[in-house]
C-alpha cells in the first residue's frame, strides 16, 4: 500500500469513526433510540456571518428547504470532496437546485475568517453558502444542530478538527428530514435533494 492510498484510507477510518460518534451524539442528546433520530428537532438561534461578509441568523433559513454541511477549509479530504461532490448534484439538478439553500458551517472558526472562507468557497458552486463567525456563536450553532467536532492536536503544535460528516436535510419548515452520508451514491443523494425540493 503506498503513501497516498494509505493516507487515504485513514481519513476514510476518520470519516467512519466521526459518523459512528455522530450517531452516538445524535442518540444521546435526544434521548431516543437511533432509529427514532428523525423525528428529533434540531436546529436554534445563531448569529454568524456569510463567506460575503453579510450577517446571517436562523431567519435566513425559514421558508425554504435547506442542506447543511459542517467542516472546515483546513480539512485534507472529507469536506473538499464533499463539497465537489455537492457541487456535482447541484449541477445535475439544474434550475431545480436553485430551490434548495445549501450550507457549509465552519467548524474551526478560528482560523476561518470569512476571508478564508471566502477564497475557499470559490472552488464549489456560488449556490453554496460558507459560514463562519465568533467561536461562542459557532459553539452555540453545533450544540442547536447536535454536531459533534473536536480539536485533534497533531505534530508541531498543529490541529485538525475531528466532526460529524453528514449532511443534514431540512424540509422549508425547518424539520429534520435525512442525512446524506459521506460517500453516499450519487444517484441516491440527487434524489434524496430531489425529493427535499418537491416536498
Amino acid at each position: 500500500m503506498n503513501l497516498k492510498t494509505l493516507r487515504k484510507f485513514l481519513w476514510v477510518l476518520v470519516a467512519i469513526f466521526s459518523m459512528i460518534a455522530a450517531f452516538g451524539y445524535y442518540s444521546k442528546m435526544s434521548g431516543k433510540d437511533p432509529l427514532e433520530i428523525a423525528s428529533v428537532k434540531l436546529g436554534g438561534p445563531f448569529n454568524l456571518i456569510r463567506h460575503d461578509g453579510m450577517q446571517i441568523t436562523e431567519k435566513a433559513l425559514e421558508g425554504r428547504p435547506h442542506a447543511i454541511f459542517f467542516g472546515f477549509t483546513f480539512c485534507p479530504e472529507i469536506c473538499p470532496t464533499t463539497l465537489v461532490e455537492a457541487s456535482a448534484w447541484l449541477a445535475a439538478l439544474g434550475e431545480d437546485g436553485d430551490g434548495i439553500d445549501f450550507y457549509f458551517v465552519s467548524v474551526d472558526p478560528e482560523r476561518d475568517t470569512p476571508e478564508v472562507l471566502a477564497r475557499y468557497m470559490t472552488s464549489f458552486d456560488p449556490r453554496i453558502t460558507g459560514i463562519t463567525g465568533n467561536p461562542d456563536e459557532v459553539e452555540k450553532m453545533l450544540k442547536a444542530y447536535r454536531i459533534y467536532a473536536k480539536k485533534v492536536l497533531i505534530e508541531d503544535d498543529d490541529y485538525t478538527v475531528d466532526h460529524s460528516a453528514s449532511i443534514l436535510l431540512f424540509r422549508a419548515n425547518g424539520d429534520f428530514r435525512s442525512t446524506i452520508s459521506y460517500g453516499e451514491d450519487t444517484e441516491t443523494a440527487i434524489a434524496k435533494l430531489r425529493l427535499l425540493i418537491n416536498d
